[in-house]
């Protein structure tokens, strides 16, 4: 998770950008998807530069209404994440959930640069998987990984059938500084990430290049990534999208508040999937 911590650590660096510790990675397993009785096959790719890649795949009970691609976020790696994304296996779409350079089992040290690169691995990847077709492909990112999502998809020409983005900011620069604005110590110096973050893959640059359903979820009471980045970020999307307030938390929509949350993205993307 992005904490005041990190922010606080770019004031000590020199004026060469600090993005790379908005990453938080682990590389240890903290939860096995066999314990909870899931079905599930472990994948390995590559990089474009080589890098290898580890994935979790979790395949439907039968033929696959789409791919879901499930970008993490930026805390822990995917055996921490991949509760929020694997039930809809069971809502009959292909789940493949991987883990950037750097996370978990892959290889590499984490960077943004390479974070896209593997998102763009990823999205390549997930054309290979059994039942996956180009034209049903759905992007779905959190926190940190809606941001490497919206990126790899704009740079890579990649057409998602939908996109889902919870929690997810509009720019570097700008949650940084939000975030410094929120702490009445931190507040004078709110200016400092619009020197030391680079700006560099922000959702803010390519969330209009994206043309295809968009469905935006984001906490009212979010404090590690506040409301008003995520409302920035749907307000700078193009049409048809969906804007849904989740009542508390990070990330929460569909762990703590799955019942309320599950059937509307259901709909969604069954709507989605009819374009």
């Amino acid at each position: 998770m992005m904490r005041l911590r990190i922010l606080l650590l770019c004031a000590a660096l020199p004026l060469c950008g600090c993005t790379h510790l908005f990453f938080k990675p682990t590389g240890g397993v903290h939860a096995d998807p066999a314990a909870e009785g899931l079905k599930y096959e472990a994948i390995k790719f590559n990089s474009s530069d080589g890098t290898e890649l580890t994935g979790l795949f979790f395949p439907p009970a039968g033929e696959p209404k789409a791919t879901i691609v499930h970008f993490h976020g930026n805390g822990q790696n995917m055996t921490a994440h991949y509760p929020y994304s694997a039930w809809l296996a069971g809502a009959g779409y292909n789940v493949f959930i991987f883990d950037y350079r750097g996370y978990g089992a892959s290889g590499g040290r984490p960077t943004l640069d390479g974070a896209v690169q593997d998102g763009k691995a990823a999205l390549a990847h997930a054309l290979k998987l059994p039942g996956a077709s180009g034209d049903k492909v759905i992007i779905f990112g959190q926190s940190l990984g809606g941001a490497v999502a919206v990126a790899a998809a704009a740079e890579a020409g990649f057409k998602p059938a939908a996109l889902v983005l919870e929690g997810t900011f509009y720019s570097y620069r700008q949650v940084a500084a939000a975030v410094l604005r929120q702490h009445w110590l931190t507040w004078p110096v709110s200016w400092l990430p619009h020197l030391l973050v680079s700006g560099r893959h922000s959702p803010s640059d390519y969330i209009a290049r994206l043309d295809c359903p968009k469905f935006f979820l984001h906490a009212v009471n979010d404090d590690i990534v506040p409301l008003s980045q995520g409302r920035k970020l749907y307000a700078a999307a193009g049409q048809p999208k969906e804007f849904h307030e989740v009542p508390a938390g990070h990330i929460e929509a569909f762990t703590a508040f799955r019942p309320a949350y599950a059937p509307r993205l259901l709909t969604f993307l069954d709507s989605a999937l009819k374009n």
